[in-house]
C-alpha cells in the first residue's frame, strides 16, 4: 500500500549511455575514453533523488518489454518507489539516452530515443487519476506528450512541478504554464518560451504567464528565483565538477522537498543549489550523498 504523503512523478525512465573522452574531445573522430550505462530519464532521476531525500514516491511511467526494461523496473523497486501505476508495454523498446561529454563531464551532444513514452496518454492517466489526485505534489517532465501534460494540468488539483528537459520539449509546456506551481527552466529554455533576453525579464514574463514560482537556472552563475514580487538570486556553491548529468533533476527534487516543508523562496533556492552541487560532484547521475540533512544545513 502506498505510504502517504507521497509525490507522484510522471515521466520518463531510460538507459543513459555515456561516452566520456580521456582527453580533450575531438569532433568527427574516434576518442579513446570510457562508455558507461546507467539508469536515467528525467522523471526517474527526480523520483530517485526524492527517495534519497526520504520522500515517498509513486512513479507513473512505462517500461520496455525487454532486458533493459526489466533492469530499470527492478532498480526502481529496489529504491522503494511505488510502481503500482507503472506499466510494461508489450513489445515496447526501452527508452535510451545516448550522450557524449567533454573530458570535464560537460555534455556536448546527445540523442534521445523516447518513443515509448507516447504510451502515456490522457486515457492512460485517467485510469490512474486516483493516485494523481491523492498526491501531495506532482512532478512532470517535458518528455511527456502535450496532450498528457494538458490532461494533468486540467484534471489534477495537486501542485504541479515541471522540468522542461530541453528547448525543443519546453514548447510542450507552454499551454500549461498558468497551471504550474513551480517551473525550473534554464535561461535558454526560458528565453525560448518568453521571447525575452535578460534573466530578470524572462523570470517576470513567466510569472506574468501564471507560473507561481520560477527557478531560472543560470548555469555556473546560480539560480534566479521569483514568486510574486519576491526575488532571490543566489550563486552556485563552490563545486568540484565531475559530471553534470542529473544535476538539474536533483535541483527539481530538492525544490519539491522544500515545498513539502514549507520553505520560502530563498531557503528552497539554497536547498536546490546544494542538491545540484552534491550531484555534479558525483560520477553517476544520482549521488548517494544527497540527503535531507545536508539540504537542511545549506547556507
Amino acid at each position: 500500500m502506498l505510504k502517504t504523503p507521497y509525490v507522484a512523478v510522471v515521466g520518463a525512465v531510460n538507459l543513459d549511455i555515456c561516452g566520456r573522452p580521456g582527453q580533450k574531445l575531438i569532433l568527427q573522430d574516434s576518442n579513446p575514453g570510457t562508455v558507461t550505462s546507467t539508469p536515467g530519464g528525467v522523471g526517474r532521476n527526480i523520483a530517485h533523488d526524492l527517495r534519497l531525500l526520504g520522500e515517498n514516491v509513486a512513479f507513473l511511467t512505462v517500461f520496455g518489454a525487454d532486458a533493459g526494461g526489466a533492469q530499470l523496473r527492478e532498480g526502481c523497486e529496489d529504491l522503494g518507489m511505488d510502481l503500482s501505476a507503472a506499466e510494461t508495454i508489450p513489445g515496447g523498446r526501452t527508452s535510451t539516452y545516448l550522450y557524449i561529454t567533454d573530458d570535464r563531464g560537460e555534455m556536448k551532444l546527445a540523442v534521445s530515443d523516447m518513443e515509448l513514452i507516447k504510451n502515456i496518454t490522457p486515457e492512460w492517466l485517467e485510469a490512474r487519476a486516483g493516485i494523481l489526485n491523492d498526491a501531495a505534489a506532482i512532478a512532470v517532465d517535458g518528455n511527456l506528450m502535450p496532450e498528457a501534460l494538458q490532461w494533468i494540468a486540467d484534471s489534477c488539483a495537486a501542485p504541479i512541478f515541471a522540468d522542461p528537459v530541453s528547448v525543443t520539449k519546453a514548447e510542450r509546456l507552454r499551454a500549461i504554464l498558468p497551471k504550474l506551481h513551480t517551473f525550473k527552466p534554464n535561461l535558454t529554455e526560458g528565453q525560448h518560451l518568453t521571447g525575452e533576453t535578460e534573466p530578470e525579464a524572462v523570470l517576470q514574463k513567466l510569472l506574468d504567464l501564471g507560473v507561481r514560482r520560477v527557478y531560472l537556472s543560470l548555469g555556473h552563475q546560480g539560480i534566479l528565483a521569483g514568486e510574486g514580487e519576491r526575488r532571490a538570486l543566489l550563486p552556485c556553491y563552490p563545486t568540484n565538477l565531475v559530471n553534470t548529468t542529473g544535476g538539474g533533476d536533483a535541483v527539481m527534487a530538492a525544490l519539491i522537498w522544500a515545498y513539502l516543508r514549507g520553505l520560502n523562496l530563498e531557503q528552497s533556492t539554497r536547498a536546490a543549489l546544494k542538491a545540484g552541487q552534491i550531484t555534479v560532484e558525483y560520477e553517476g547521475t544520482n549521488s548517494p550523498e544527497l540527503t535531507a540533512e545536508k539540504l537542511m544545513q545549506a547556507e
